[in-house]
């Protein structure tokens, strides 16, 4: 992924189908060099290693192994206020629809029990660069393109580089303190965990950390852990660079989203909309009229004939032809007994306006207020 998301937040540049991954196919036994671009290979019949250089035009080659890889060539360079000039790195889950063997991923951040991984970098002087280490959620389950929230820990930093946005304070996870980032780079929100000092291996919870992003309202537990990657963002130098070893395991029986009891409708939905010759506004409020809390909520509906939305706030909505899907937001997931949420979005408007009729929430029917 990074090599569309740190490309567009440093050149603006535009996605295009031509930056899918490209998988070499097989199982690194033997050591395998990769020089393609986006060339990939799988190891240990369950990780995808990739050389993944979006941000130079020169060669890289990485050298794969049963465990990992390591640089073996890096001709180009990039300057430190802008991205770096790849991410080659090896993963588990899934990267623009190149699925790691067997990947139970992704899977509802509610539905995950434990999430476990350790990691062993090489480092080498006299380069600029980062080890880190991504964690990637997004509110639908996606197989293929950008997703919203990006979990950046970076393990060691090298030279006059830093994350995305700025200093929000600090945490201890994994038995160490880390300053803490956050920001946006115009294609999904960031947040970072960079150590004081060089870790070259980490045995963690991974679940740790989402629950701290989920904690500070950037995600909430019906979003989708799509992907685990650990690798290198090289600026300048960085030949030898190595992961050493990685692995990583997700456990599901968790809780899932709370849907509403199936007894009878535990929602009531209020649609109060404002119309003009050409355009509309829409403000919807959820009522969650059961007894137990909505953790998690997908408010589903159709728009009559001539509605396109065209913006939103405080939920994340997609349409389908007339079908609307809006899903909650970071700060708004969850909703008490006798509870509401609230959202809005713009939408364009062609011939006469009627509101929608009906409303199910996580699945069941909604009554109107």
């Amino acid at each position: 992924m990074k090599r569309h998301l740190r490309a567009l937040a440093a050149a603006g540049l535009l996605l295009s189908s031509t930056l899918v991954a490209v998988a070499l196919g097989g199982n690194a036994s033997a050591d395998t060099l990769i020089c393609d671009q986006y060339g990939s290979t799988t190891i240990q019949g369950r990780y995808v290693v990739q050389n993944n250089r979006w941000g130079t035009t020169a060669q890289q080659c990485i050298n794969v192994t049963n465990n990992g890889f390591q640089i073996r060539t890096l001709n180009g360079s990039s300057p430190t206020n802008g991205a770096p000039t790849a991410y080659p790195s090896v993963f588990f889950g899934c990267h623009y629809t190149n699925c790691s063997p067997g990947t139970n991923l992704p899977i509802q951040v509610s539905q995950i029990s434990s999430a476990t991984s350790s990691i062993s970098y090489q480092y080498v002087s006299g380069a600029i660069y980062n080890a880190s280490y991504d964690i990637w959620l997004d509110p639908s389950p996606k197989r293929d393109g950008v997703n919203q929230m990006e979990i950046m820990i970076w393990l060691n930093r090298q030279g006059p580089i830093q994350p995305i946005g700025s200093v929000v304070g600090s945490v201890n996870l994994a038995g160490r303190t880390w300053e803490v980032w956050r920001g946006s780079n115009g294609s999904n929100n960031v947040i970072s965990y960079v150590a004081p000092s060089a870790i070259s291996s980490l045995n963690f919870s991974v679940l740790d950390f989402i629950n701290d992003t989920r904690n500070r309202g950037a995600i909430t537990n019906s979003w989708y852990l799509t992907s685990i990657q650990a690798g290198f963002e090289p600026w300048q130098g960085g030949v030898g660079l190595a992961v050493n070893s990685f692995s990583a395991t997700v456990n599901g029986g968790g809780n899932p989203t709370t849907p509403p009891p199936s007894g009878g409708a535990s929602c009531a939905v209020k649609y109060t909309a404002n119309s003009w010759g050409n355009g509309f506004t829409a403000d919807v409020q959820v009522t969650n009229t059961g007894s137990s809390a909505i953790n998690g909520w997908t408010l589903t509906y159709n728009l009559p004939g001539g509605q396109t939305v065209t913006n939103a706030w405080n939920a994340t909505v997609s349409q389908s032809g007339s079908a609307v899907t809006a899903r909650n937001v970071g700060h708004n997931g969850s909703i008490a007994p006798g509870g509401s949420a609230t959202f809005g979005y713009q939408g364009t408007l062609s011939g006469s306006y009627s509101s929608p009729t009906s409303f199910s929430l996580n699945g069941a029917t909604c009554s109107r207020n």
